[in-house]
């Protein structure tokens, strides 16, 4: 992945991100630069954290035939808000649950 596609991805993400801030499902997050380190913060934490969790809870996702990790990305979501000021969770893992729900259906029915 050369640096214009991570850039790219960066501001995609931080976009998508501000927009679901603006939407009711309890995701806040007050600038668009915070949506910028949220992205970047959100990015780091899904390559180093989430490869580290997946390992540890591959015995649960087995047995619920891969339904955890909906909640895997739900904690990795609630770690990033936790670890930036300005973005908040207003009913905490619910939100991000709620929000995982959202853009899963949405690429399902528009892949």
């Amino acid at each position: 992945m050369d640096i214009v596609s991570l850039l790219v991805a960066w501001l995609i993400t931080a976009v998508s991100l501000f927009i679901i801030s603006k939407l009711p499902i309890g995701v806040e997050i007050d600038t668009f630069p915070k949506a910028l380190i949220s992205a970047a913060v959100f990015g780091l934490l899904n390559a180093l954290v989430r490869p580290v969790i997946f390992f540890l809870s591959l015995p649960i996702t087995i047995l619920t035939f891969g339904l955890f990790l909906f909640v895997l990305n739900a904690i990795i979501f609630g770690l990033a808000a936790y670890l930036v000021h300005g973005f908040r969770l207003r009913w905490g893992i619910w939100s991000a649950l709620y929000r995982l729900n959202c853009t899963q259906h949405y690429q399902l029915y528009y892949p």
